[in-house]
């Protein structure tokens, strides 16, 4: 199905309301470019990008097979994608650099294997290295370079063991970059810490006994946002580096794990935003049961702003990081989704299954800071987290449409679309087809735009390649 776009009035309309205000952490020197050097667009985890989208015209795709499930793919300042990707046989983490043009892989790295989630995300710095932490719980900063025959390779640049900071049987399941050039990490086992590769100086903190972090995390001037799966905290740095805790708000956890979930607690990982400096406010989705709620706070004092109900009209369970850009915020719903598996220790969900119905929210800040409120609330049918761009005025997703229409059952042979959502109003106006079955699945993972308005999106078995007029 293919939908008219919206037109150029509209579309600069709607870029005008959400472009307002760059975001915060895009006066750091230490990420690479800002929409395409973390999983989430930024270091403030915006899932926004200065990037337009493909053009109007005809659409292609192109699937590269990695015989991998690939949740970050990242664009560096020479163009160049780099992709963290999970092998199927063995999950062994694998870095890919991929050919602008093509998507094509030109050279991998394999890493040390750590747990499911441990590894998955990761940043490019200002040098177009990925920053990153492996099994061995090693930071390591990954270039490339071309080689004497003219090829590609992908090398191991710096290394600091941050097994002295990392409990045995621990993992890094985030990592961001901080204003001083030191790198924020967080554990799943609830330790946050700072490490300087330059100097070798690694500082822990270890949160309250039980909280998990199930997501990434996120930076801006104010301080370094971690989620667990009983809170979300602010945290600065000691003098020394030491993490300190500058404010800790609790949330509803409801029952347990949704099904379409990946943990038990906020699926956010927490974002930044805001009309003023773009870090005015926090953001994450609690996990309260029936109706989740987004909540908003001052970035700076954890004071409450709102707490809205969203994702009413399809399953009301997310484990999507939110999108916000100036005033607005946009959450994806995920609630049923069929993940073909689930970290260790992740617990049976309250139920035990649901369909996927799917769920797209927008609530907006009012200008005065008194509140939010909701402005529409769709089900449309997002199996990968959207992506905004402020240059093109459009949100960039996938859909999982169910093989029988006007079902919400989900199968091995559902077919996905490359989709573009119109911000102001919720409603799908672009679809092109780009695959059926396992190969072409999502999985709820994120994409990013690249120069030239091409979309890369991860999926079960590799990366799609989404152009304009382009296919193989």
């Amino acid at each position: 199905m293919r939908f008219a776009l919206p037109s150029r009035a509209a579309v600069l309309a709607a870029a005008a309301l959400i472009a307002c205000t760059p975001p915060a952490q895009a006066a750091t020197s230490y990420a690479g470019p800002d929409g395409t050097a973390t999983m989430h667009g930024d270091t403030g985890s915006s899932d926004a990008t200065p990037l337009p989208g493909p053009p109007s015209g005809p659409l292609g795709s192109h699937r590269t097979a990695l015989a991998s499930a690939c949740p970050t793919v990242l664009v560096g300042a020479d163009g160049h994608p780099v992709a963290l990707c999970t092998t199927i046989f063995g999950q062994t983490p694998t870095v890919h650099l991929l050919d602008p043009a093509s998507g094509d892989s030109l050279a991998e790295l394999p890493l040390t294997k750590g747990s499911l989630l441990g590894g998955v995300y990761a940043y490019l710095d200002n040098r177009d290295r990925l920053v990153a932490v492996d099994g061995n719980r090693t930071l390591l900063r990954i270039a490339h370079r071309r080689t004497a025959s003219g090829g590609w390779q992908l090398y191991v640049d710096s290394s600091l063991p941050l097994a002295g900071a990392v409990p045995a049987g621990d993992s890094v399941t985030g990592v961001s970059p901080d204003w001083r050039g030191r790198v924020w990490f967080a554990t799943a086992g609830g330790v946050v810490g700072t490490a300087d590769d330059r100097t070798g100086t690694v500082r822990t903190l270890a949160l309250p006994a039980g909280e998990k972090v199930a997501n990434s995390i996120s930076t801006a001037p104010v301080g370094t946002a971690v989620s667990t799966t009983h809170a979300t905290y602010l945290l600065t740095a000691g003098a020394d580096g030491t993490p300190e805790i500058a404010w800790r708000r609790t949330y509803d956890r409801g029952p347990g794990r949704k099904p379409g979930q990946l943990s038990w607690g906020t699926g956010s990982t927490p974002t930044f935003f805001g009309p003023r400096t773009g870090g005015d406010y926090l953001t994450v989705v609690d996990n309260a049961a029936p109706t989740e709620n987004l909540l908003v706070y001052r970035a700076a004092t954890g004071e409450q702003v709102c707490s809205v109900p969203v994702l009413r009209a399809g399953g009301s369970g997310s484990e999507n990081s939110p999108i916000a850009a100036g005033n607005s915020v946009f959450v994806a719903g995920t609630y049923g989704y069929p993940y073909p598996r689930l970290p260790d220790g992740a617990g049976d969900s309250v139920p035990a299954s649901a369909d996927f119905e799917g769920g797209l929210s927008r609530v907006d800040a009012r200008a005065d800071g008194s509140g939010c409120d909701l402005k529409w609330d769709t089900e449309v049918r997002s199996a990968a987290v959207p992506r905004l761009s402020t240059a093109d005025g459009l949100i960039h997703t996938f859909l999982r449409n169910p093989v029988i229409p006007g079902t919400d059952a989900t199968s091995i042979l559902d077919p996905y679309y490359y989709a573009e959502v119109d911000p102001e109003t919720g409603a799908v106006v672009r679809t092109e087809y780009v695959g059926a079955g396992f190969v072409f699945d999502t999985l709820q993972m994120v994409g990013s735009i690249a120069p030239g308005g091409v979309v890369l999106q991860g999926t079960t078995t590799g990366v799609l390649r989404i152009a304009a007029g382009w296919r193989r």
